[in-house]
């Protein structure tokens, strides 16, 4: 296999919108000097990859091959890919893709970069002016690839080497990690990069699916002393109890998210995070802040969502509401240390997923929704 020659491999492809997943031939292009071809072991579901499946968020195109949460062996690196310690054999978790020139990317705030959509979800990572997908159906049909910089549902990527942060970790741990490339990183960055809580603040997470338990888990790590989990599920709040929750909240039960908060804390508390965007908990949220309080928006709201903010009530109380993507991380230094919160008992990411044969995503994608499973990754190893 060389770097000049096309390969076919087996991908998930959306044919159009609103289509299934259907594991199918695909074609990768010849590696361009900054890219690097993988061979994916495991890959991360998460929400976006649905939402745009269905086309609720933007895309280049269909057909499509989607994924985001990639983790697998380097196999080709290109001529011209900078990290010169990137070796062949090397294993590799796969997160977004950035065009490292903007300000807050040249800050290493690269959640923040102002071009997230286009090098995300509408372009490919790849230069010039006919900046192609590396993918295309055995037919020549093209395929929108490179979605976040790797198209990981399949069982090989060519990737952009701004996606790709090299790890060290070994078997039988791999499978807990890939949702450290999105999921688990934004919850967790959120906490760590953007809010820095006191051990003394008090810290609500609305929604206890993998990016907010990802919160949790570090907040709890940071030693924060008042940790609220909210969900409309008993057995998520519990699995939050577990894993260091000091406080829960069911939605399902609870009159008022705020009335409920200030059963708890009648100052109301420090910080908010929001993995739902569901717009009633985000009004509740507002109300329910204490003085110089701050709201974190993660969650992704329907286009139609919308919430009311006392401009006067909000700047005379010092609130503060902020949207955060991605936590606003560099991957190539968060990832590590997630990693070592992990392997020190701190971050307990073994816990909150699950794993099924790649063959199986449509059974994964049905316990995701039915709310069976937390995080569900797909093992390629049965795919050939």
């Amino acid at each position: 296999m060389s770097d000049t020659e096309q390969i076919t491999t087996k991908a998930y492809v959306v044919a159009e919108r609103g289509g299934p997943f259907e594991l199918r031939d695909v074609v990768l292009d010849k590696l361009h000097p900054t890219e690097v071809l993988v061979e994916i072991k495991y890959t991360g579901l998460c929400h976006t990859d649905l939402v745009v499946q269905q086309g609720g968020m933007p895309i280049g195109g269909y057909p499509a091959v989607l994924g985001h949460e990639g983790l697998g062996i380097v196999r080709r690196i290109g001529s011209n890919v900078s990290d010169q310690s990137l070796m062949q054999g090397d294993t590799v978790l796969l997160s977004f893709h950035t065009c490292r020139q903007c300000r807050g990317c040249l800050e290493e705030r690269y959640g923040s970069c102002s071009q997230m959509t286009e090098t995300n979800f509408i372009n490919t990572g790849r230069k010039g002016p006919v900046a192609s997908s590396p993918i295309s159906l055995p037919d020549g049909t093209p395929a929108h690839g490179q979605f976040f910089g790797q198209s990981s549902l399949s069982k090989l990527a060519v990737v952009c080497e701004n996606s790709v942060v090299k790890i060290s970790a070994k078997p039988p741990d791999l499978s807990y990690f890939p949702p450290l490339a999105c999921g688990y990183l934004t919850g967790a960055g959120t906490v760590l990069n953007v809010l820095q809580p006191r051990k003394d603040n008090k810290l609500v997470v609305l929604g206890m699916g993998a990016v907010g338990l990802a919160a949790m888990l570090a907040a709890k790590a940071l030693g924060v002393e008042h940790l609220v989990a909210v969900d409309l599920v008993e057995e998520k709040l519990q699995l939050a109890s577990s894993l260091g929750a000091t406080h829960t909240i069911n939605t399902s039960t609870a009159q008022d998210l705020n009335t409920a908060i200030r059963e708890q804390f009648p100052d109301g508390v420090d910080y908010i995070i929001d993995t739902t965007g569901a717009a009633k908990l985000l009004q509740a949220s507002v109300e329910a802040l204490s003085h110089e309080g701050t709201l974190a928006l993660v969650g992704v709201p329907p286009p139609t969502a919308t919430f009311q903010v006392n401009a006067l009530d909000l700047l005379l109380s010092c609130k503060r509401i902020v949207g955060v993507i991605e936590g606003f991380s560099n991957p190539q230094k968060l990832i590590p240390k997630l990693l070592e919160l992990y392997y020190s008992g701190k971050f307990p990411i073994d816990k909150i997923s699950k794993c099924y044969p790649a063959e199986d995503l449509h059974q994964a994608i049905a316990d995701l929704k039915a709310g069976r499973v937390i995080k569900p990754v797909v093992s390629w190893h049965n795919i050939h």
